[in-house]
């Protein structure tokens, strides 16, 4: 393994643009994986790999087996203070991989498709991804106004989702909900119709909008508005909690089917 020791090194540089900076990433398709669960995620989705990372401490491990399992990657070792630079944990794992960006696939037979619109933060963009590849939606669609999908904070909170899902970044939702061919139903306060009684059995979309605005009036008008009822003295729920609330609903009735 290549051992690199100065900040000045184009490999290392390479790697804090990827870290760091969303140009870096969406200029080179590349993305930056922290800690052997999503490394094993992506390996299990036969994603292609460029490079291993490791610290000194994890190059003298058990992790360094990574580099048997992935012998066409090549590697390197930083000192442990440079490696912990690219990564936003308080106490790093000791392994980092090197990426290239699944290129979604678009196709008629998606049964469940997901639009968000305006989604801050990417620990809850994380999160709605996680819900979305757990309640077997097939295919998330992201406005231009959302967070970035391959930033390593929210590939951290999507636990390895991100490789479960087709993930379409800068979409324009009002137009996809409008040619979607079934119904998009859009969660927003002060709707009549209510979740539970909607039927989700079929084919469907789900939109979801910003944690503060919700959801703009140009998607709205082109999809079904909807609220959760919700007995108690709260005005909203957490965007990635109401998703889950809605996509689970969908898997139950599903379950009754059978």
């Amino acid at each position: 393994m290549k051992v690199i020791t100065s900040r000045d090194n184009p490999l290392f540089k390479e790697l804090l643009g990827l870290a760091n900076d969303r140009r870096a990433r969406r200029h080179s398709r590349r993305a930056l994986l922290d800690g052997p669960h999503l490394l094993q995620a992506a390996l299990d989705a036969g994603v292609v790999f460029q490079r291993l990372v490791f610290s000194e401490t994890g190059a003298t491990g058990e992790l360094a087996d990574w580099c048997l399992r992935l012998p066409q990657a090549p590697a390197c070792v930083l000192p442990d203070a440079m490696f912990n630079g690219l990564t936003p944990v308080e106490t790093p794992t000791g392994v980092l991989a090197v990426i290239e960006i699944p290129q979604p696939l678009i196709t008629a037979q998606e049964a469940c498709v997901v639009l968000l619109e305006n989604i801050q933060d990417p620990g809850n963009l994380g999160a709605l991804l996680r819900v979305a590849a757990a309640a077997g939606a097939d295919a998330v669609h992201l406005s231009p106004g959302c967070a970035e999908a391959w930033s390593p904070k929210c590939l951290r909170g999507g636990q390895g989702a991100h490789f479960l899902l087709a993930i379409h970044e800068n979409a324009e939702l009002p137009m996809l909900a409008k040619d979607f061919g079934a119904p998009v139903y859009a969660a927003s306060l002060g709707a009549s119709d209510v979740l539970f009684d909607l039927d989700l059995r079929g084919r469907v979309g789900f939109a979801f909008g910003n944690e503060g605005a919700g959801l703009s009036a140009q998607l709205c008008s082109v999809a079904q508005p909807f609220i959760i009822p919700m007995p108690g003295k709260v005005e909203s729920l957490n965007v990635a909690t109401a998703a889950a609330v809605c996509l689970f609903e969908r898997v139950r009735q599903l379950r009754n089917l059978r």
